[in-house]
């Protein structure tokens, strides 16, 4: 492998972890919030995108995409909090949230995939790129897009752990993951505590999603893919671990641009789901997971 090869790989691996960083992070703050997996989440890229290309196409582009963007991310965050309320705060009493969680996700998922088949139609469809034109980095040539996905996403997840960490919500959304019964007693309102981090990790994905829209075709089962590689992220860094799932996506994608030049495209998934298995044997927790 030559040097012009290795820094095209290194360059993909970014953009592929940057990618799987937004992907993933959503789901780790839920699992870390309320113990739980949202497989709700892929379609919540999808339609996040969707959404956008719907302002976008109808304003046209420049200052159209950015609404696009803006409207897209806000109707996921309030799609999010309703989702909580209607999908998990029924049977938070009730014993066995983990397994009925996975039952409403999956309806949910189900339904709105089938409702974005009969709002939108099957047709292929793609958002315009962030930025047009390429860039060089090390000598390897990209899309401007490209590069701006690479700063983008870890400037939106420093914002996000600025927030966790500095703000009054954030305090109290990590307080609840880290002993719901003790932020019960200090009057922390965990319900609502689990709405805001359902708003937020629905907005995650629908950053994620419209990222991805502008590289591959809008399709309404477009989610899924995306929400099996921030399965294996999430799992991968440690779940509840936002740190972990970080570091994770970039070994991620940097694993799965090695495996695609080397090895090819068709055993990329099974070659990282084999990794992830062996990564879970010598640590069961994950990367940087609590036991």
């Amino acid at each position: 492998m030559d040097l012009d090869s290795a820094a095209a790989i290194l360059v993909s691996g970014l953009v592929l972890g940057s990618l799987y960083a937004m992907m993933a992070t959503g789901l780790s703050l839920i699992w870390s919030t309320l113990g739980i997996f949202n497989f709700a989440h892929g379609v919540f890229m999808t339609l996040g995108a969707y959404i956008a290309w719907q302002v976008a196409d109808g304003a046209g582009l420049g200052w159209g995409l950015a609404a696009g963007i803006a409207v897209g991310v806000a109707v996921l965050v309030g799609l999010g909090c309703v989702a909580e309320q209607v999908l998990v705060r029924p049977f938070q009493d009730r014993g066995n949230l983990v397994l009925t969680a996975v039952i409403t996700t999956l309806a949910a998922l189900i339904f709105l995939e089938n409702a974005i088949l009969l709002g939108w139609g099957p047709r292929l469809k793609q958002l315009p790129p962030l930025v047009d034109g390429t860039v060089s980095i090390a000598g390897v040539a990209i899309s401007a897009h490209e590069a701006v996905i690479i700063v983008l996403s870890p400037a939106i997840l420093l914002a996000l752990w600025l927030f966790l960490k500095m703000s009054r919500l954030g305090s109290a959304i990590r307080a609840v993951g880290q002993n719901r019964d003790a932020a019960l007693l200090i009057g922390v309102p965990v319900s609502r505590m689990y709405m805001a981090a359902f708003g937020l990790s629905a907005g995650l994905a629908a950053m994620a999603g419209i990222l991805l829209a502008s590289i591959r075709f809008l399709t309404p089962t477009m989610g899924g893919e995306p929400l099996v590689k921030a399965l294996i992220v999430a799992i991968f860094g440690g779940l509840g671990s936002l740190l972990g799932t970080v570091a994770a996506a970039y070994i991620i994608g940097l694993l799965e641009a090695l495996s695609t030049y080397f090895i090819g495209l068709y055993w990329t998934p099974a070659i990282l789901f084999a990794i992830m298995i062996l990564v879970l044997m010598v640590r069961p927790s994950g990367l940087l997971g609590r036991k």
